[in-house]
């Protein structure tokens, strides 16, 4: 069968173009940046890209055309289809019916965490020989794929809230029927699809009541937006992590780079790992909670965990020049950013931290996180905060408000020459953005030799 994919390059759909190519399908896709790292991964796996979304590409007619999320009505490859009558499908919908389909779901939802989370779970079962299939929204250090079908009933999704295509509005989970579901947290976020908190909260919703009587749902004992969710109704098993949990961390680093961890009250074992953040511990726990419902023993999980290499682009150490260290972070809100910038702080104690962050992200840009900026970066000893053309607010006022020095940068040379006035050997410097920033990463290493 041959398969186009819309707005293939995206992380959701370039995994997808993946496991269409294992399943023995002819898969090509066009999207309207194809860039790096999804395009290379693409072109290795011999899956023909093209630029653009000219009707063209779609001659001869493909058998089934897979819709991204981010192409709508009046998009030029959309209108063909439509006018055609071409098959088409979403993207989720094509993983439920084909990849899915008679497997056991172990689903990763919640505003932070999901991609590092979903790799450390893909990442335990495989430590335990489970060879699990696993769709990710990154790439996973462990496996350096972020897809794969697996030889066995055990596949681990990153379950996004996002919505499915322009012609089905729920979001993506809704599809994937766990039977294991980790809700990591939730917060507002996604400001140009949802209205409030509120429907985000029904959409999550939408997913417990997919998951079975015999499933498991995981989350956080503090979080009262899930607290709020399973009081909509809840016909399966809970499990909780955190303070009054039923796991729960006892932290042996301040910066969580070595804990201790208890289920029920009894110690299973110390997790000692490269990674850094309460965050990242409390992802941990869910993980273990998971791993355990499809039968690995806590003792395994952790000694899984302390070999976890962390995902491409979360806090990724991508340069060290002249003592400088440069990291590439994903942080696109508040939250994100605040937990980072902790976790970082803890580790490398008074040395200097310089954040430079892009709002990127849908919501960034209409505005929606702005309130809780200046107060996410108390961690960082300076900031740079980067304002594209088109961005739709007023960021200098929001530096304004920031107790951490904070400066706004028009362009990427701006950006490199403050950093060069300002780092020293030792200094940290991380560049937080959902997106590929211009190529900053390189540019600033090049510029600090």
């Amino acid at each position: 069968m041959h398969i186009h994919i819309l707005g293939i390059c995206g992380t959701f759909m370039g995994s997808l173009a993946v496991l269409a190519k294992a399943l023995g399908h002819r898969v090509t896709g066009s999207d309207a940046n194809v860039y790096p790292p999804m395009s290379t991964q693409l072109q290795a796996q011999g899956i023909e890209l093209m630029q653009g979304y000219d009707p063209a590409h779609l001659n001869p007619a493909p058998d089934l055309v897979v819709i991204g999320n981010a192409l709508s009505r009046g998009n030029a490859a959309v209108e063909h289809v439509l006018n055609q009558g071409l098959p088409y499908v979403s993207g989720p919908q094509w993983l439920a019916d084909h990849v899915l389909q008679g497997r056991w779901v172990l689903a990763v939802a919640g505003t932070h965490g999901k991609t590092t989370t979903s790799s450390m779970l893909a990442w335990v079962l495989e430590h335990a020989g489970m060879a699990p299939g696993f769709l990710i929204g990154g790439v996973p250090q462990n496996f350096a794929v972020s897809a794969r079908l697996g030889d066995t009933p055990f596949f681990v999704v990153e379950a996004d809230e996002y919505d499915s295509a322009f012609f089905d509005k729920r979001s993506k989970f809704v599809h994937y029927r766990p039977r294991t579901a980790i809700l990591n947290n939730l917060e507002f976020d996604h400001a140009d699809i949802f209205p409030d908190l509120a429907a985000i909260e029904r959409q999550f919703h939408h997913l417990v009541r997919t998951i079975p009587g015999e499933g498991l749902i995981i989350h956080p004992q503090a979080e009262t937006a899930l607290h709020r969710v399973l009081g909509m109704g809840c016909w399966s098993p809970v499990q909780t992590t955190g303070e009054g949990g039923q796991w729960q961390s006892r932290l042996l680093a301040d910066d969580g780079s070595r804990f201790e961890v208890l289920f029920d009250g009894q110690p299973q074992g110390v997790v000692e790992w490269a990674m850094t953040g309460q965050h990242n511990v409390a992802n941990a726990l869910a993980t273990l909670a998971a791993a355990r419902h499809v039968g690995v023993v806590p003792a395994m999980g952790i000694a899984a965990l302390c070999a976890f290499k962390s995902v491409k682009r979360r806090m990724e150490l991508v340069a060290q020049v002249n003592g400088v260290a440069i990291y590439d972070d994903f942080a696109h809100h508040p939250t994100a950013i605040a937990m980072t910038l902790d976790g970082l702080r803890k580790r490398v104690g008074e040395a200097p931290v310089i954040a430079i962050i892009e709002p990127r992200s849908n919501s960034m840009k209409l505005g929606a996180h702005r309130d809780g900026l200046p107060e996410s970066v108390r961690d960082a000893d300076q900031v740079i905060w980067y304002a594209p053309p088109n961005l739709g607010w007023d960021l200098a006022a929001t530096a304004a408000q920031c107790s951490t020095p904070s400066t706004v940068a028009g362009s990427l040379d701006a950006i490199i020459e403050q950093v060069k006035a300002a780092a020293t050997p030792g200094t940290q410097v991380v560049i937080m953005s959902n997106g590929g920033f211009g190529g900053l990463h390189g540019k600033l290493a090049e510029a600090l030799k």
